[in-house]
């Protein structure tokens, strides 16, 4: 089970963390997007190459640290194919480097169309008696907003290929509770979701208890997200919301079990843009981003590991 090795590798390097590989050209620094639109000019192409080596520098700098990264799929493919091909290698130099990867992608759609971004993105696209891997994720967030039609063409994969999902359940963001707060029944629609993830969840446990279908659990908010652990014991939560969105390591605690697993915590420009933050930027230059995200990371596992 993918999800196995995934806590496999969190145990191993006593880090909860996954690293959002959400590169803007704002957080990459001058001497790249230089060298890169010297060689590609100012356009998509040279972009996505500024993208590829901020890219692989933090993955060089940190893949020893962490067990996993989560590119938000979103900040390539706006850039049209350039953007995707780098997304694609992204996502290769990483399981290269022995990362799980978690693709953001969000989608939701049913019947044929959910199959094919299941092919796509988890599975295998067949063309005539062939089967090709395109993005290669090991995991990828859906929405699970037009219910099991929207997730049950995924299943087939997850378990033929060893693939897993992350379901958004309660997100970090201010206004989820406009719809996720809502009485349904006597209870709020995040939980009703929480607790059919869970049973959706049971056809892919692993060996240490958790299923390879997990939740998306938004760091701040912690009371709710206390309950949901305690509704899904089965799920392993991806956590958003650390750092820069407001959530702290006392906030999503109570995200863990008793064993301190059961979640895996996400910052992205909190570790990508370490540099440009006044706590490494003293100590790192423009061209020592990748060892300043790298210290950010260590900070980070050193925080959450206090409350694991």
């Amino acid at each position: 089970m993918i999800i196995d090795i995934l806590i496999e590798k969190i145990k191993q390097t006593n880090n909860p963390i996954v690293v959002g590989l959400d590169p803007r050209l704002s957080y990459i620094p001058d001497f790249i997007k230089k060298e890169a639109f010297e060689k590609s000019a100012n356009t998509p192409s040279g972009a996505m190459e500024a993208f590829w080596q901020f890219n692989k520098a933090i993955i060089d700098a940190t893949y020893d640290l962490i067990p996993a990264v989560k590119p938000q799929i979103a900040m390539y493919e706006q850039f049209g194919a350039e953007g995707i091909a780098c997304y694609i290698k992204t996502i290769a130099y990483a399981k290269e480097m022995g990362l799980t990867v978690i693709g953001d992608i969000k989608r939701s759609d049913i019947a044929s169309t959910a199959e094919a971004y299941s092919d796509g993105h988890i599975g295998k696209v067949k063309i005539e008696e062939n089967g090709f891997e395109i993005y290669r994720e090991d995991f990828i967030t859906l929405n699970p907003y037009l219910g099991w039609d929207s997730i049950e063409p995924y299943i087939e994969n997850c378990k033929q290929y060893e693939r897993g999902l992350f379901i958004l359940v309660k997100t970090s963001n201010p206004n989820s509770g406009q719809l996720q707060d809502l009485d349904v029944g006597g209870m709020t629609l995040y939980e009703k979701v929480g607790e059919l993830t869970e049973k959706w969840g049971e056809c892919l446990i692993g060996k240490y208890g958790y299923s390879s279908i997990g939740a998306v659990v938004g760091a701040t908010h912690s009371k709710q997200a206390q309950d949901l652990r305690k509704r899904m014991p089965h799920t392993f939560f991806l956590v958003p919301g650390y750092g820069a969105q407001g959530g702290t390591a006392e906030d999503l605690s109570v995200c863990f079990d008793k064993d301190g697993l059961g979640a895996i915590i996400n910052s992205s420009r909190g570790i990508i843009a370490a540099y440009q933050n006044k706590k490494y930027s003293t100590e790192f230059s423009e061209k020592e981003f990748a060892q300043a995200s790298r210290q950010a990371v260590i900070d980070m596992r050193d925080d959450l590991n206090r409350v694991r």
